[in-house]
């Protein structure tokens, strides 16, 4: 049995049309609905990696009669404050003990610029949209996921470490969770064939 494969950018990503706006969470999800409009897709199976993995939940538990089966690869959903902000908070305030030396502008500016800033590659419109999104805690929505859901996560994840696998596969009902050992955040990109393959599996059984 085949499948016909989409594999859309989202907008602001990619090839996509740059946004002339910030977008929320909203957006994104009233993008997939049209999407799967345009394309005819009234029943699909959805995949979701990081970024489009909190998208892919939130959809899924709004529309479960048009998703088949979800499948959610080191989805970023949950938000939990951790040290990381505490500690920048400390060292901004050091930092601040030497605003009288003549290194202090440069020393501030690369601060912000590439230490405290959680996204240092994205700017304006992007920056402001991926916060909109990924800031926001989504794990309230998957307790009302029901359709077949499998996590695929790597071991060694830092960006949503694993911990975040077992929390959000204990809220979604019925959720199976396959763990690739010895990978980080992005295993289309380490281990594309492992992770064709159990996603292939989940959706022929």
């Amino acid at each position: 049995m085949g499948y016909k494969v989409f594999v859309p950018d989202l907008p602001g990503f990619g090839e996509n049309t740059p946004l002339e706006r910030a977008w929320i969470t909203e957006d994104y999800i009233d993008w997939i609905k049209n999407f799967a409009v345009n394309n005819s897709l009234e029943r699909f199976f959805l995949v979701g990696h990081s970024f489009g993995g909190g998208l892919a939940a939130v959809f899924s538990a709004q529309f479960p009669e048009q998703v088949e089966k979800l499948i959610l690869v080191d989805a970023a959903i949950i938000r939990v404050e951790n040290l990381k902000r505490e500690l920048l908070t400390q060292i901004a305030k050091i930092l601040k003990l030497f605003s009288f030396m003549p290194f202090y502008k440069s020393a501030r500016k690369f601060f912000y610029k590439f230490i405290a800033s959680d996204y240092p590659g994205l700017e304006g419109i992007m920056r402001q949209t991926y916060l909109n999104v990924v800031k926001k805690d989504l794990s309230g929505c998957l307790p009302a996921i029901s359709v077949p859901t499998l996590l695929i996560w790597g071991a060694k994840d830092k960006i949503t470490p694993l911990k975040d696998a077992y929390l959000i596969k204990d809220k979604i009902p019925g959720a199976k969770l396959e763990i690739i050992p010895n990978i980080e955040h992005a295993p289309y990109l380490k281990v594309p064939e492992i992770l064709a393959e159990k996603i292939l599996n989940f959706i022929r059984l």
